[in-house]
């Protein structure tokens, strides 16, 4: 098995790092275009494999796609944050452009690999890599939705005082503050979380887990990378393995939950074809217009990319 990670900045090279650690592909491919950049930060990783015992060899390349052919996966952090001064059209159409090319390249050299998503803004640079190689929908995905989903989980672990292992949750939306957090399918080893925690407090860690990124930009300066990455990678090992998990993943919803032409986080199961299938739950008035809030906030920014061209 191959795995390519495109943008070895903090995400990638900690994706990379975690795949490489927990052996989930034969060869893994860092790729930049910072010269030296990723041949650095893939032998760092490789020279870890005595100590931490893992087989999984680590290449880098600067902005050389034929080092990628024939990937099975391929996970697209490539981007640039958001800087001061700078319009959300501005974020947009500079990404974008980067998210086109490197999928261009994906499609000549590996046609046939699945294709994650990382780059920000999430929702809207799915839509873009998607347009852009053709692929169907099951092959192509953003990860959003286990990221807010652990912060959730981290979240409740710590005012609990119980082991995040034990926690399971799950949420619908947008990557951001209009997230869909579903607390009745929030669980603590088969407990329902509302027997656990008071209303309030619970609300209060929803809300945290709302604005989970932008905590994070505040202490240090920049976005997040640990958790990110490893998320990544968890979604490439249930693709790799075929573990069949089911994750929240950003999808081009095609009527499921009466939404159309839409990219939104729902559940999925995930396996060696991608996307296996796309699970519908049984929402509750209140959810759907919570989700229905998500979509027009995620349709305005893909209506911004649609006027850029």
């Amino acid at each position: 098995m191959k795995v390519t990670v495109v943008g070895a900045g903090n995400v990638g090279a900690t994706c990379a790092d975690v795949l490489a650690y927990r052996e989930i592909a034969n060869e893994i491919v860092l790729l930049d275009i910072k010269e030296g950049l990723a041949e650095g930060k893939s032998l760092d990783i490789w020279q870890k494999a005595p100590i931490d015992l893992y087989d999984s060899r680590t290449i880098g390349a600067t902005n050389d796609y034929a080092r990628t052919a024939n990937s099975d996966v391929i996970v697209i952090t490539s981007g640039l944050p958001r800087k001061p001064g700078m319009s959300r059209d501005d974020l947009i159409g500079t990404n974008a452009g980067i998210v086109k090319s490197v999928t261009e390249n994906i499609v000549k050299y590996s046609p046939e690999s699945i294709i994650i998503v990382v780059s920000n803004p999430l929702d809207v640079m799915t839509y873009q890599a998607h347009i852009t190689s053709k692929f169907p929908r099951t092959r192509i995905m953003g990860m959003a939705g286990i990221l807010d989903t652990a912060r959730y989980r981290a979240f409740l672990a710590e005012a609990l005082n119980v082991s995040p292992k034990d926690i399971q949750a799950m949420l619908l939306g947008g990557h951001g503050d209009t997230m869909v957090p579903l607390p009745r399918y929030t669980t603590v080893s088969g407990i329902p979380v509302t027997e656990l925690i008071d209303k309030d407090k619970l609300h209060a860690i929803l809300e945290r887990t709302k604005v989970g990124g932008g905590e994070l930009v505040k202490l240090m300066g920049t976005s997040a990378w640990y958790a990110p990455g490893s998320a990544a990678a968890q979604m490439v090992e249930s693709i790799v393995r075929d573990q069949r998990r089911i994750f929240p993943v950003c999808v081009k919803l095609e009527g499921e939950y009466g939404i159309k032409d839409c990219y939104l986080g729902v559940p999925v199961v995930l396996g060696k074809n991608g996307i296996e299938r796309i699970i519908e739950l049984d929402l509750t008035q209140e959810e759907k217009a919570l989700l229905e809030a998500s979509r027009k906030a995620v349709r305005e920014v893909m209506d911004v990319l649609e006027r850029l061209g």
